[in-house]
Formats: structure tokens, C-alpha cells, sequence
């Protein structure tokens, strides 16, 4: 295959290994297998029978933790994770061997390979440290950066391609409405994970209000404590459910203000034929991923729904890596 299928290959799935983390985290499957890399020392979970029975005889059932089905979800995230990691490795050294017929700098593909390893290294924290909010999250923000990357690597490829773009015009508003799209989604999605690895999506069960109020009671001293254990505070007590709301409630306040510029951002796109494509993605995408944002309160949090809510965080983020991509690139015409 070529470079550049290569590249479009890697992203597709680190694309579907980011719905599968979520599915794995969702699913409680996370410490299905409590050691790394391997499952109680062993390649595949088959391997570790007699571990994994005795840790579901220890506590109490299946419903724990680990379990059979648990330990190959986990194992499954990790062997696709491996093999991502190799196969960006392998874009890499594609990169430096054929910088003279890409006419491309290597450097973002070798950055991929640091960017690939620290997730590498954040995916075994997360076991060894037990689900530490502040490690979970900084693994979903890895994924989350190596998708970004991957796929600007992709469209640069797909540039080089279809050759010269013809010039539009770009006006200052849109300049700047671009790239703050898309450091508020970004943020956004640093507060989902937030949400998400300190199992706060149901703190608040009804919409548009929470716990029948538009402003709920709230705790905010603990709610966004970075260093300390799942479900306590940095100090070893347990987190209220005022903190829980507080960090659900955050999170839906980011998601009204993602809404407000990014509808900005597609009224812009709109007005000139040759960004007006972009326009409806970034309509398009939005409006999905507020579906099944209020889906996941008002059915209180369905799995299927809960995964696709992460994977349309994922489209955004590419939409809107999209979107600043094409106005950079791209001739401006004054």
C-alpha cells in the first residue's frame, strides 16, 4: 500500500480503538485484567482460567471487576493498541525513507511514534494505578491527540494529491472562529473524560435542568481535584454527590458554550460556496453528538449510546482539525 493509505488505515483505527477504550471503560471491564501487559501474567486470558476464577470466587461473582468476559474485552483494547503502535512505528520509517518523494517533513510522523509510546505508557498506569481519574483521563486525551495527529498527517497526504487548492476568500472572523472551535471542543472533551472516568454522567438524570433545577446543588472544592483515587477526595473521604453534580453540570455548561461558537463557526462556512461543505459537517456532526449527549441523561447512560457519545466527540475533533486545515492550507484570496 502506499504512504498515504497507510496513514488513512492508522486513522480509521485509532478511530475505532477510541470507541472500544470507551466501550471497555463503560462496560467496567477496565481491571478485567489487573496487571500489564499481560493478564495475570499471561498472554491471553485463556492462559489465566484459573487466576481470573479465583479473583470471581474472591469477590463474590461475576459482577466484580474482573470476570472471563471482562478480561478479553481489556486484552482485546490491548492487542489492537500493539498493533497500532507498530503500524505507526512502520509510518514513521515510511516517512523518513520516502521524505524526498513526499516532499514532506517526517517530523509529525516521528512525533506520533513519542505521542503512540506516552499512550502506550498511560493505557498500563491505568491499570497499575487502578483507574486514577486524573491517569484515565490523560489516556482518553492521548487518544484523543493521536487521532488529531493522524489525521492532519492524512489530509496533508490527500493535499499533496489533489495538488493546488484554488483560493477563497477568508475572512478575520473566520480565522479566528476556526481554531477556538476547536480548542473548546477540545476542552470539552477533556471535561467528558472528566465526567466519564468519575462515573458522574448520572449525577444528573433529567434535562434540561439537573436534579430539578437549572442551578443544582453543587460542590466545587473536590470536584475538579486532579491528583487523587477514584471516588475519594485528594484528602481519602469519600466524593459527595454535590461534587458529582458539579463536574455533570460543568460539563453541560461547556457543551451550551461548544453549541454557541461552533454555530457561529458553520453560519460562516456557509456563506461561501467553497466552505459551505464544511458548514454542514460541522452542523451535521454537532447535532449528532448533542443527541446522544441528552440521550445519555435522559435514558440514563444506555451503553451503546454512552460509546457512540465518545465516538462523536472524536468526529468532531476530526471536523474541526478539518475545517482549520482546509482555511491554512488553502490560498487566501483578499
Amino acid at each position: 500500500m502506499s504512504f498515504k493509505k497507510w496513514v488513512a488505515f492508522a486513522t480509521v483505527v485509532t478511530f475505532g480503538l477510541i470507541m472500544l477504550g470507551a466501550y471497555v471503560r463503560l462496560s467496567d471491564a477496565g481491571l478485567g485484567c489487573p496487571d500489564w501487559p499481560g493478564c495475570y501474567g499471561k498472554l491471553t486470558p485463556k492462559g489465566a482460567m484459573s487466576e481470573i476464577s479465583q479473583a470471581v470466587s474472591l469477590q463474590g461473582g461475576e459482577h466484580g471487576p474482573v470476570s472471563e468476559g471482562k478480561a478479553w474485552k481489556e486484552m482485546v483494547h490491548r492487542y489492537i493498541a500493539s498493533a497500532l503502535g507498530l503500524l505507526i512505528i512502520a509510518i514513521a520509517v515510511m516517512a523518513w525513507k520516502q521524505r524526498d518523494t513526499l516532499k514532506q517533513n517526517p517530523l509529525l510522523a516521528t512525533v506520533l511514534v513519542g505521542v503512540v509510546c506516552l499512550q502506550g505508557a498511560f493505557g498500563a498506569w491505568t491499570v497499575t494505578l487502578l483507574l486514577k481519574p486524573a491517569i484515565v483521563t490523560g489516556h482518553l486525551i492521548g487518544g484523543m491527540l493521536l487521532l488529531s495527529l493522524l489525521s492532519w498527517l492524512l489530509m496533508r497526504q490527500r493535499t499533496v494529491a489533489a495538488g493546488t487548492q484554488p483560493a477563497f476568500k477568508v475572512s478575520q472572523g473566520l480565522r479566528v472562529l476556526a481554531p477556538v472551535g476547536l480548542i473548546v471542543v477540545a476542552l470539552q472533551i477533556v471535561l467528558g473524560g472528566w465526567v466519564s472516568t468519575n462515573y458522574a454522567a448520572l449525577a444528573c438524570v433529567d434535562f434540561p435542568t439537573c436534579q430539578g433545577k437549572m442551578v443544582p446543588d453543587m460542590e466545587f472544592d473536590h470536584a475538579f481535584d486532579i491528583v487523587r483515587e477514584l471516588g475519594k477526595t485528594a484528602e481519602g473521604d469519600g466524593l459527595s454527590i454535590q461534587a458529582l453534580t458539579a463536574i455533570h453540570w460543568v460539563h453541560r455548561v461547556g457543551a451550551a458554550v461548544v453549541t454557541l461558537v461552533l454555530l457561529m463557526l458553520a453560519v460562516g462556512l456557509l456563506r461561501q460556496p467553497a466552505t459551505k461543505p464544511l458548514g454542514f459537517k460541522v452542523l451535521g456532526v454537532l447535532s449528532l453528538q448533542l443527541v446522544l449527549g441528552i440521550s445519555n441523561v435522559v435514558f440514563h447512560l444506555p451503553l451503546p449510546v454512552a460509546v457512540l457519545h465518545n465516538g462523536g466527540a472524536a468526529l468532531l475533533l476530526v471536523t474541526l482539525i478539518l475545517v482549520n486545515y482546509r482555511l491554512i492550507s488553502t490560498p487566501r484570496s483578499y
